[in-house]
């Protein structure tokens, strides 16, 4: 068992919040209140980790081929755990095991895989190595790019911002930093664009019509005057968000609700049950939803990412305002859809797999009837971004073979306005590489899931360390074009220090 200690710890070299003057600060070093929980010196109030909200995760186990010879998954398009697990460490506390999604780990970082050059929004790519945790065991690495739409030829957006603007959204890491991170996307918007902005506290309001993005001040303002007060009417929130996203829609355009929120819903509908089925009546309006959460303390985790999982969504979590750029300007490709509903599926060779498991996805796993079920929801995928998952796999008598594949990797995939599904395959022969002799992609995927193992205490997380984790990073930093991966580096110092 490990032991949570509790110590200051500067927040550098992040860009932090400064409550009294709303202006970016570098100093703001958190510290530990042992009488009322966590607290910061920059006006935050304090917080107790044990109020915010996160569903459990059974990691997924190892499965006999003989067994089961095919495994199905939606992928994740979300980056909202790596975020959240930064937040944690930064405020000297070992995040809880299930706040730790080891797919958003791996996918919150960019992989330098090559785009789609057909017919196809999405490109395909993959390797097996040698797995660095458990050296008798193999890892599959699979890679998936969506095409890449210059800002300039993406179609017209109509977005609605939904803003929480209720009492708990009262904190300058809450409700401040939104209104920074909104102001930063309202500056990238083309005139053709167009946004309106939904509030919501005790009942939903209309802060700003749709507005087309000429008129870029009235948005701002709008952003501005923004106040919080009252309690959390979040689905009537949803409904009118998205009664206005239709009223707007843009035939063939870029459908969106950008929900902003610390997740705490508590009027009308609010258990997770209940949101998740109002977001699945709004699915197949050609509406897409992005959901980001803010703050601390209460922070509702779970539904966040559940709204999200299940409304043609992708979900992040913003710590401070360089993440708030990262989203809104540095991906903002991603709040275009270039595929939707996309599935994979495995199937394992008996005679050269013994058993795999899939790292991560725990929530994403799907039977395997789902994958050429149409009607069944899964993932999306945004302009230029990349998604990554891992198998770990036990050979079958530590063979592999250059004749014949170890497994087929089949994929499903939907154009964003169609419900018909299309089809693509992947083979990839195992050459039998050492990890050593793996891609750089391998090596930091390999390196970014074994810190998910390490941290949730995993128990497939084999001989990891992070020693291990940090020579394996490290070395796998030639393509990191914002310094996300060498952020990493940093991040599981921390972790080692505080896991003591």
């Amino acid at each position: 068992m490990r032991k949570v200690t509790f110590f200051a710890i500067a927040l550098i070299p992040f860009l932090l919040w400064n409550c009294e003057t709303d202006d970016m600060s570098l100093d703001g070093g958190y510290r530990a209140d042992t009488a009322v929980g966590f607290s910061d010196n920059l006006g935050n109030p304090p917080y107790d980790p044990a109020g915010e909200g996160y569903n459990e995760i059974i990691e997924n186990p190892f499965i006999e081929v003989a067994e089961e010879p095919t495994s199905t998954f939606s992928i994740d398009a979300d980056g909202g755990s790596y975020s959240n697990v930064r937040r944690f460490l930064n405020d000297g506390i070992l995040p809880p095991p299930d706040a730790v999604r080891t797919e958003e780990l791996i996918n919150y970082f960019d992989y330098d895989y090559a785009g789609p050059q057909g017919e196809h929004p999405i490109a395909l790519n993959g390797e097996v190595s040698r797995c660095p945790w458990e050296t008798a065991h193999k890892l599959i690495r699979i890679g998936i790019k969506g095409k890449e739409i210059p800002q300039d030829e993406v179609p017209p957006a109509n977005l609605v911002f939904l803003i929480d603007v209720s009492g708990s959204m009262n904190a300058a890491n809450k409700l401040g930093l939104l209104k920074e991170g909104f102001k930063l996307l309202v500056e990238e918007l083309r005139p053709e664009d167009r946004v309106a902005i939904v509030t919501y506290a005790g009942n939903a309001g209309v802060a700003l019509p749709s507005t087309p993005g000429t008129d870029k001040a009235a948005m701002l303002d709008a952003i501005e005057s923004l106040q919080s007060g009252g309690s959390t009417a979040g689905a009537q929130g949803i409904v009118t968000a998205y009664e206005i996203a239709q009223q707007n829609f843009i035939q063939g355009g870029n459908n969106r609700v950008i929900l902003g929120t610390d997740g705490d819903f508590n009027v009308g509908v609010s258990s997770q049950e209940g949101l998740i089925e109002l977001i699945e009546s709004k699915r197949d309006l050609g509406i897409f939803l992005t959901v980001l959460g803010f703050g601390t303390g209460n922070y509702q985790d779970g539904k966040m990412e559940q709204l999200a999982n299940n409304g043609n969504g992708t979900y992040e979590y913003i710590d401070n305002l360089v993440q708030a750029r990262k989203v809104f300007v540095e991906e903002m490709g991603k709040l275009y859809t270039v595929a939707k509903d996309v599935k994979v599926q495995v199937t394992f060779n008996s005679s050269l797999v013994e058993a795999y498991r899939l790292i991560g996805y725990e929530n994403r796993v799907l039977d395997n009837e789902d994958f050429e079920d149409d009607s069944k929801d899964a993932g999306e995928i945004g302009s230029g971004q990349t998604i990554t998952a891992l198998y770990e796999i036990k050979p079958a008598n530590g063979g592999s073979s250059l004749q014949q594949p170890s497994f087929t990797i089949d994929f499903r995939y939907k154009h964003p306005d169609e419900d018909q599904s299309q089809e693509l395959s992947l083979d990839i022969l195992d050459e039998n590489y050492s990890f050593n002799q793996a891609s750089e992609s391998m090596r930091f995927a390999a390196g970014a899931a074994s810190f998910g193992l390490l941290l949730r205490d995993s128990a497939y997380k084999g001989s990891t360390s992070y020693e291990a984790i940090v020579e394996w990073i490290s070395g796998a930093t030639v393509y990191d074009p914002n310094g996300y991966r060498e952020e990493l580096v940093e991040l599981v110092y921390k972790a080692q220090a505080l896991d003591q």
